[in-house]
């Protein structure tokens, strides 16, 4: 039998003994005790094979009728039914879940539009002068793809027949290279729009908007700690990452830029200027000429108008309030007469009928302050808007000053070989970033809902797939009915946690857990490491799904005791369950990159070589615990 299985036995069979060492005596059980039972039952159905979502309603349909039971047994069949119906339809009827299937399918059209080929073959060659360039161009294009789709599988099987091929070609070492697939993989269910922050946010009654603005930095940060880990060991161990032959790092030159390169100049702008005045010893077109130098000098004008923008946004004016003025309705005493306040109201009527009527000849004049104000007296008006700005802060001119610099050495070392990589680029990584910034900017700056950015974010992956000409009706269909099966899946969780959830709460489980938890009397430091070491343990044995939709409705409303922000707990918690995807035996990116691997690699050394990524993990999220700004910083700079 194989190490996975009596793995996960043994799991099993820790989970039965301490079901019964820790239930007590059958004359004393309680509904909270079968509460406790359900959940360990649900633990171990799982880990046997059986459908999550199914089995989850299944058990929670069984014991909400026993809950019932317990108290009236003659309305118990009627309640669960009306239990069952009130669920499902609260599931149905949240708006939030209306982005799991519109980003699903961006994700699948994105990933059938051919990008990442390209994507990863320009990425490995403008990376070719780092150590360890191969692997930490898998993982830049995990990071980059994962962002776009969002499917740890599609992106953990692509790359597995793009980069492990190469990387192994090149003669890296097996785990160094299926560790950085594997974990690069997984960064789409972090790395927003993630489909687990949408769960999460739903289940914990969280904004998905803020959970997606504070998710940001912390998934660049995993990253670069990724690509940080890989040039460490290329530099301390260079047989794991050998650098790329000098024939791999060349890129054919079309035949203008061979043409000009014969004439002594290799710089692409000198070479582009000097072309078009006149000095060349080649017959190469003006309109080549030209077309090519305004590729070259994309990024400059990309620059200039981000800054443009920029400054226009920073420095203008705020908007000042009308002196003098008063909002209607502030300061009225309602008691008074109108004619305290000069206002207009109906004269009373001598005959009290309320109607109209001449005012009685000893009605003395209004007086003049309640009169229209005279030219002596003019009415403050509200200034017009100043025509001046304000000064630039200082984090502009900074930022002004990097992107100066970094424009200055780019264009320094422009030769025509880099200018055709930037080309590759232009072609493969602007497109989806633009993609990917468009739908995020819209939602963390608040122009657009999650699901409208998703229904955004599908129509791009459409005009996308159109524009690389892979736009068919096959590949429509079969991204159509791989969405369906997805978002079918994810609903009928909903459904199934939600009546587990319901038969928990009825039995008396949530509150034995939050008795025995409070009975502690953890302080939050205690209580945040406990809860992130079992949602580590849950890893193992099951997905995030299961985690996410079973065990986070036990963890929130402890969170109001111990003073803990749902947000930042769903960073952590986000940050946290990469390893479920990472951990042996249920390590689901290691059978999907085993599939497409030559036959000697191992599932073994896949494991092994997850295994440093994962302690990278843990690292990240001692980080973010104790720098909380990594992930707070931006939802409390946008959404004041």
């Amino acid at each position: 039998m194989r190490k996975e299985v009596w793995f996960g036995l043994s799991i099993m069979a820790m989970v039965v003994v301490g079901l019964f060492v820790l239930m007590p005596a059958p004359a004393d059980i309680t509904n909270g005790h079968l509460g406790l039972l359900m959940l360990a039952l649900i633990v171990i159905a799982i880990m046997l094979g059986f459908p999550t979502a199914f089995t989850l309603m299944g058990m929670g349909v069984l014991f909400a009728w026993f809950a019932y039971r317990s108290v009236n047994p003659d309305l118990a069949v009627q309640q669960t039914l009306d239990l069952m119906v009130q669920r499902a339809y609260a599931v149905m009827s949240n708006d939030v879940l209306i982005s799991v299937p519109l980003f699903v399918f961006m994700g699948y059209l994105v990933e059938r539009a051919n990008l990442i080929d390209k994507l990863f073959k320009s990425l490995h060659l403008a990376m070719a002068r780092i150590p360890g360039s191969l692997a930490v161009a898998t993982i830049v294009t995990c990071a980059i793809f994962a962002t776009a789709t969002g499917i740890v599988g599609a992106v953990v099987t692509l790359m597995g027949l793009l980069a492990m091929p190469a990387m192994l070609k090149a003669g890296y070492n097996v785990k160094l290279a299926a560790g950085s697939i594997t974990a690069g993989g997984c960064l789409g269910i972090l790395i927003p729009p993630s489909v687990l922050l949408i769960v999460y946010g739903a289940t914990a009654g969280v904004s998905v908007v803020k959970l997606y603005a504070g998710a940001f930095f912390p998934g660049i940060m995993l990253a670069l700690l990724y690509v940080a880990y890989v040039i460490l060991i290329a530099k301390i161990k260079p047989s794991w990452a050998p650098p790329l032959a000098p024939e791999d790092r060349k890129v054919p030159l079309p035949p203008y830029a061979q043409a000009l390169a014969k004439t002594g100049d290799s710089h692409a702008i000198g070479g582009l200027l000097g072309a078009i005045k006149g000095k060349r010893s080649a017959d190469v077109p003006v309109r080549t000429l030209v077309s090519q130098l305004f590729i070259a000098l994309l990024p400059a004008l990309a620059f200039a108008l981000a800054m443009g923008l920029s400054y226009q946004a920073v420095t203008k004016a705020p908007p000042q309030e009308a002196a003098g003025l008063t909002e209607m309705g502030i300061g009225f005493d309602s008691s008074a007469s109108s004619t305290d306040y000069g206002g207009l109201a109906e004269p009373p009527s001598a005959s009290g009928d309320g109607g109209l009527a001449e005012p009685p000849p000893d009605a003395k004049e209004p007086p003049k302050a309640a009169a229209a104000p005279s030219a002596a007296q003019p009415v403050a008006k509200a200034p017009a808007a100043s025509a001046e700005r304000i000064n630039a802060p200082p984090g502009f001119w900074i930022t002004f000053a990097i992107g100066l610099a970094a424009l200055a050495v780019f264009y320094v070392i422009l030769s025509f070989a880099r200018l055709e990589i930037f080309k590759m680029l232009l072609g493969s990584f602007f497109p989806l970033a633009f993609l990917i910034i468009a739908v995020l900017g819209a939602i963390v700056f608040g122009l657009a809902t999650p699901t409208e950015a998703a229904a955004m974010g599908s129509l791009g992956g459409l005009l996308l797939a159109a524009a690389y000409r892979r736009l068919n009706f096959p590949m429509l269909k079969e991204s159509l009915f791989l969405t369906a099966k997805t978002a079918a899946m994810v609903c009928w969780l909903f459904v199934g946690s939600s009546i587990f959830s319901a038969a928990f709460a009825l039995l008396g489980g949530q509150e034995i857990i939050n008795s025995w938890v409070l009975s502690m009397e953890l302080t939050p430091l205690q209580f945040m490491i406990l809860a992130q070491v079992i949602i580590f343990l849950l890893g193992w044995p099951l997905e995030w799904t299961e985690i996410i939709v079973i065990f986070m409705p036990i963890f929130i409303p402890l969170l109001a005791h111990f003073n803990v922000d749902p947000l930042f707990f769903g960073l952590l918690v986000a940050l946290n369950l990469q390893t479920a995807f990472l951990s042996p035996p249920v390590a689901m990116a290691a059978f999907y990159l085993k599939g497409v691997s030559p036959p000697h690699v191992t599932l073994n050394q896949i494991f092994m070589g997850m295994l440093p990524f994962m302690a990278i993990q843990i690292i990240a999220l001692i980080l973010l615990y104790l720098f909380p700004a990594i992930g707070l910083w931006l939802p409390s700079i946008l959404y004041k």
